[in-house]
């Protein structure tokens, strides 16, 4: 990957050049992408996996411009998408049997989000998984409810994205107070005991690399998702079944189900055996709905 890349300059006109100049870099056939990841995990083929980053140079560009509302230059936070992109080709593995773009989103994703944090002063934010997404999307859960973009939210307001976010109304206001107005890493900041320093001093991050943490929640958020779509294949009785046996905590003993049901035990068994069957089918007939449109979108960018 030590090969030139596309540089975008600092000019008016830098980067629409530089959507000009990665324009021209082909797209990659499933084969192509295969027999290239390959022979760089192989052979660390610098070749290889410089082609497999500028073949995908218009996708980092395609999810970067979806972070332009918070005020950052645009051709640093898609440099920063193409850091993530490096790091996800050098650690994609093409016998997991699914496309680089699919895997390397969720980089490109955590590279641009990991800046736009440490470039914003917000002092204790983004610890947890839940404050992050609530960094992220607040701005279009105000789009959505029509909320002033600036300045303070309505007790309605504060309810509303709490509930759509899932998180407590104290972290609504106190994320909509920071976006609203930034501070400075260097101002001054007295600490208890009569310890003084500034701002950027206090900030500590205990909390798993940012890559990780992003790769999990939509991993989970994803598998849920596909989980609830496939229960709607089941009737009543099935999803009744399915969830006390395969999806409780504490799940239920046939001779549980029987009684509730009035059914022998071997029933039970019969009707929760095709109920997984069912579901895991609906599973994978999303995945690879959802496979085939993040290629679409990858062709389209």
């Amino acid at each position: 990957m030590a090969q030139s890349m596309p540089v975008i300059s600092s000019s008016s006109s830098g980067l629409t050049r530089y959507m000009q100049d990665i324009q021209k870099f082909p797209m990659l056939e499933p084969q192509q992408e295969y027999m290239l990841a390959k022979r760089y995990v192989e052979h660390e083929d610098a070749k290889a996996a410089h082609q497999l980053v500028t073949s995908h140079l218009r996708l980092v560009a395609k999810i970067a411009m979806g972070y332009r509302g918070y005020g950052l230059p645009i051709g640093e936070v898609i440099s920063e998408g193409n850091v993530g992109l490096m790091q996800a080709v050098k650690k994609f593995d093409p016998e997991r049997g699914f496309r680089l773009a699919t895997y390397a989103m969720w980089w490109i994703k955590a590279s641009i989000q990991e800046y736009v944090l440490r470039s914003w002063s917000l002092v204790k934010m983004g610890t947890t998984a839940n404050q992050k997404r609530l960094f992220f999307n607040l701005r279009r859960v105000k789009g959505k409810i029509k909320a002033l973009e600036d300045g303070g939210l309505t007790s309605a307001h504060v309810k509303e994205i709490a509930e759509r976010l899932n998180v407590s109304e104290e972290e609504v206001i106190s994320m909509n107070q920071r976006l609203s107005g930034d501070a400075s890493l260097n101002a001054p900041i007295k600490a208890s005991e009569g310890e003084s320093g500034e701002w950027q001093d206090w900030l500590v991050d205990d909390s798993p690399d940012q890559e990780t943490l992003l790769v999990k929640e939509d991993e989970m958020d994803n598998r849920r998702q596909m989980l609830e779509g496939a229960m709607s294949a089941l009737n009543e009785r099935e999803q009744i079944i399915f969830k006390a046996r395969r999806l409780s905590e504490d799940p239920k003993t046939l001779e549980e189900l029987s009684g509730e049901f009035s059914i022998s035990r071997e029933r039970v068994r019969q009707i929760e055996v095709r109920a997984f069957e069912k579901v895991q089918k609906a599973v994978m007939e999303a995945a690879e709905v959802q496979k085939e449109d993040e290629q679409k979108a990858l062709e389209s960018a």
